[in-house]
């Protein structure tokens, strides 16, 4: 049984989908055993705390150094014997030595066609905003393993979505959560845990 760790930053949509899926016996070889917020007082710490599953915080404030941050990460995945790590709205980067400690075992989902609208800087509604302001009639998500550079990783699974007339960056945001995020990462995490992708 693969041991899951899965690391918020806000209301935790992903995390939701994620617990759902395991709970509907979708992820068989693995399960979800800490949740790491990046800050306190996170909705997903709550979804977390209803669902059983062990959980801290862990803030980038909170060091000096992000190699200080990356260590403390570190020392609370290896404690609690986590085998992948999923990013689910994590909006601190992890550096060279969490990346070097799970080698294809870290998982993010980005909302955009990746190489589209992804890199540095591109998180919650700015994907959203660049696809509507370029004019595309689709977008969609892309989960991907972590290497060191930001949404480089290799692709696992991507979902188109259709833009519609009238869209605006909010809509479009749940619209891709809702078609591909929330089906992706739970089907990708248990590609990963059974094997399937090494």
């Amino acid at each position: 049984m693969v041991k899951i760790a899965v690391l918020v930053s806000g209301g935790g949509t992903n995390l939701q989908a994620l617990l759902d899926s395991e709970a509907r016996g979708e992820n068989p070889a693995g399960k979800i055993s800490l949740v790491v917020a990046s800050k306190p007082g996170v909705y997903a710490l709550e979804r977390a705390a209803k669902a059983g599953v062990e959980h801290c915080v862990v803030s980038r404030k909170s060091y000096e150094t992000s190699e200080a941050f990356d260590a403390a990460l570190l020392d609370v995945l290896q404690s609690h014997d986590i085998g992948l790590v999923v990013l689910a709205g994590f909006l601190s980067v992890l550096g060279p030595s969490v990346v070097a400690a799970y080698p294809r075992r870290i998982l993010n989902v980005h909302p955009a066609l990746i190489p589209a609208f992804c890199g540095p800087g591109m998180y919650g509604l700015r994907p959203h905003q660049a696809a509507l302001a370029r004019g595309c009639k689709v977008t969609g998500a892309t989960v991907h393993f972590v290497n060191e550079e930001c949404d480089g990783g290799p692709i696992l699974l991507q979902k188109a979505v259709d833009i519609l007339p009238g869209d605006t960056p909010e809509l479009l945001q749940k619209r891709v959560m809702v078609e591909a995020e929330w089906k992706l990462l739970p089907k990708a995490v248990a590609m990963v845990c059974s094997g399937e992708i090494v």
